[in-house]
């Protein structure tokens, strides 16, 4: 049995055996290192795992991590010869190409893996610190404080290339702080300080004159908008005083137009009424004597009817005595109406005797009138004259009549010695008013009738001069 087990026995331990070598001589690297085998052939492991041959190949650990190193310069001298100070950090690692990790290793193998790390990162910074002199030795002050990050670019690509010649790579640089010893960038601070605080200033200045413009602007606007408001106002309420005032001239023609018309139609109504008045009392003495005659008619029915109860022994005896009181009232009742008739004639007639003495009395005189003046065109110029002056005796007694009346005449002198002669001026005045007396009863101006006569006996002797 022991023999059979034998043979499988040895295979387990050949496999175990096996398995513990390749354990021995299997080598792994995370993602973060590397491991450079040298012997038999060199080759770089990373993220996985690799067979290395003990007493035949060597191996050697390199990080792959992040390294983060600090530059600083003091008194680096710029374009100008300021001396400045700065400070900078530069995040550097090992490429993990495989060919910059065995550049790498060349370079900075201690045979250590923390030493390694320290060596690259003097190297690093030795190499920056070098380029971050050069960039600031072609750069003005102001320059580099006004933009750090082209300055920083320019030391990274600067120090690029050589970074790379050992294996490493630059993944970003990056100025924390600049400054300088002899205080510049105060000066420089301080004058853009005032600067700033002078445009503050002027600023503020010019913000205050724009508020105060700006007010007064809206104060003038305001204020031009209340005047037009006012205006507005004060026109508004004259427009409508004015259409108050039309109105009411309105209103007062149309009372005016109503005022006429209803006199016209009071007029009109008064006119009708006094004829309607007219018409009534003549319909009203017709009706009058309709009222006679039927009641008359009515009083003989009366009797009629009475006269038929009567015995009939007095029938004849009352028939002649109706009869006779039937004729006296139709009598009495003609003769009422013949009176009326009688008197509407007469006054008819008295109008129209009274129209018609009235037309003969104007046709009369119009005749008198043309005769007059028949008789003055034959008389001539002359015979009016004549005419005229044997009047003026009457017509000058008529004028003093008032005059020889007077019984007595007391003259009151005011002491001048004129008041005899007053009354002999007041004679000759009367006198004289004896023209304008007969002008206004004949129309006959006898003072232009005299200067005619006068002017034609003047040209009657011319021409008979003439002719002879």
């Amino acid at each position: 049995m022991l023999e059979s087990i034998m043979p499988m026995l040895k295979w387990v331990i050949l496999i175990v055996v096996i398995l513990i070598l390749l354990c021995m001589v299997w080598k792994k690297a995370p993602q973060d290192k590397a491991i450079v085998v040298t012997g038999l052939k060199r080759r770089v492991i990373s993220g996985s795992g690799g067979i290395v041959i003990p007493y035949l190949e060597q191996i050697s650990r390199i990080s792959l991590e992040n390294m983060k190193v600090e530059v600083k310069t003091h008194e680096s001298l710029d374009s100008n010869g300021v001396p400045i100070d700065t400070d900078g950090v530069a995040i550097i690692k090992v490429n993990s190409d495989p060919k910059c990790v065995l550049l790498a290793m060349e370079q900075f193998n201690t045979g250590r893996e923390k030493e390694t790390i320290n060596v690259i990162k003097e190297t690093v910074q030795d190499v920056l610190e070098g380029k971050l002199r050069e960039i600031v030795s072609k750069m003005s002050i102001e320059e580099i404080y006004r933009d750090r990050e082209m300055f920083a670019n320019e030391v990274e690509n600067v120090a690029k290339d050589d970074l790379e010649k050992m294996g490493l790579e630059i993944k970003t640089f990056t100025i924390r702080d600049i400054d300088d010893t002899k205080g510049y960038l105060t000066a420089l601070g301080a004058k853009q300080i005032a600067e700033v605080k002078k445009n503050a200033a002027i600023a503020e200045a010019e913000a205050e004159r724009d508020q105060m413009q700006k007010t007064s602007e809206a104060k003038r606007l305001g204020t031009e908008a209340q005047l037009r408001a006012e205006t507005e106002i004060a026109r508004a309420k004259k427009e409508k005083e004015l259409q108050i005032q039309s109105f009411k001239e309105e209103e007062q023609k149309a009372q005016a137009k109503a005022d006429f018309a209803y006199e016209v139609e009071q007029n009109i109504v008064k006119k009708n009424v006094i004829e309607a008045l007219k018409n009534t009392q003549l319909f009203e003495e017709q009706r009058q004597t309709e009222i006679a005659m039927q009641q008359a008619l009515k009083q003989e029915k009366e009797l009629e009817a009475t006269v038929k109860k009567v015995a009939e022994a007095q029938k004849y005896k009352a028939e002649q005595e109706a009869e006779a009181e039937r004729y006296k009232l139709i009598k009495k009742a003609e003769a009422e109406a013949e009176s009326i008739r009688i008197k509407g004639a007469a006054e008819a007639e008295a109008t129209r005797v009274k129209g018609q003495a009235l037309a003969d009395a104007m046709k009369a005189e119009a005749e008198a009138m043309r005769e007059k003046a028949e008789a003055y065109k034959q008389y001539g110029e002359a015979a009016v004259i004549q005419m005229v002056v044997e009047r003026l005796p009457e017509i000058a007694q008529h004028i003093s009549a008032p005059l020889a009346q007077t019984e007595k005449m007391v003259i009151i002198d005011n002491g001048g010695g004129g008041g005899a002669a007053k009354v002999s001026q007041n004679v000759t005045k009367m006198i004289a008013e004896v023209p304008e007396v007969v002008e206004s009863l004949t129309g006959i101006n006898l003072i232009d009738l005299i200067s005619s006569i006068q002017h034609k006996s003047e040209s009657d002797e011319t021409e008979e001069l003439n002719e002879a």
